[in-house]
């Protein structure tokens, strides 16, 4: 077997090209548990190489699953790449530019809102190598007090309008604004009761939050909640005006009688 410069030198070249690739191999990693954020805050989202080698000359890419072709973020050449980026996500995303050399690739996302809910994509990519960590993230957003209003009287009772809005994740689903959150809209009939108390309550049992209003409605709202009731009121009325003037009417004919005068 010979063992001449020429084999020796592939051999060389073979033993570097197998070190080089090694050296090159990576994971990605990130937590295991689901990410909760609270609407309007700034969160992470937890990304880092293991070994924890320089990403500087990588390409680092943040998807959204739920997304077809959706690309939160990309780093690229030593560079921002936002071409192709979903447009609610512009200037909300950065990463740790100063920690790439050590492996963090870990993506900040300012003042989330609801549509941001969903599964995120870590994909790391070198020239021989890539690997992928997928995080999911979950919004929460406790909504407003709810608003109570009278709507008018309607099938035997008082009409409420309760209205609650800026919650996440969905309660009674009437509504769902642009970025993502709900507002409960909801109507209710209610009956005269001893104390004329009634609450309007919004409740999100996954996240454990509620809120809820009290309103109290005078008796004398009830006094026309019947349509039936008001009809009969007109009705009396009217009856009553046309037998004063039948009365009137009468009265005045026999009066003319009694005088003599033929009509």
């Amino acid at each position: 077997m010979e063992t001449g410069p020429d084999s020796l030198f592939l051999t060389l070249l073979l033993l570097l090209h197998s070190s080089h690739s090694v050296s090159e191999r990576f994971e990605v990693l990130g937590p295991s548990d689901s990410i909760v954020a609270v609407a309007g805050e700034d969160i992470i989202l937890p990304c880092y190489l293991k070994p924890n080698i320089s990403a500087e000359d990588m390409t680092v890419d943040w998807l959204k699953l739920d997304f077809l072709d959706g690309r939160v973020f990309r780093y690229q050449n030593h560079r921002i790449i936002r071409d192709d980026q979903i447009p609610s996500y512009r200037r909300r995303t950065s990463l740790f530019e100063e920690e790439l050399w050590r492996g963090n690739t870990s993506l900040k996302l300012t003042r989330v809102q609801g549509t941001d809910e969903g599964h995120y994509k870590c994909f790391i990519k070198a020239k021989r190598w890539y690997d992928d960590f997928t995080i999911q993230v979950l919004i929460k957003a406790v909504g407003s007090k709810p608003v109570v209003s009278i709507e008018g009287h309607r099938e035997g009772g008082m009409c409420l309008l309760c209205e609650s809005e800026g919650w996440h994740p969905e309660p009674e689903l009437i509504h769902r604004d642009f970025k993502g959150f709900y507002r409960v809209k909801q109507h209710v009939i209610v009956q005269e009761t001893d104390t004329n108390r009634f609450t309007c309550r919004v409740q999100q049992s996954r996240i454990n939050e509620k809120m809820e209003t009290e309103i109290h409605l005078p008796s004398e709202l009830f006094d026309y909640a019947t349509p039936l009731r008001m009809a009969f009121t007109v009705l009396c009325c009217l009856g009553a005006i046309i037998g004063i003037g039948l009365s009137l009417a009468v009265y005045w004919i026999c009066n003319k009688k009694g005088n003599g005068e033929i009509i």
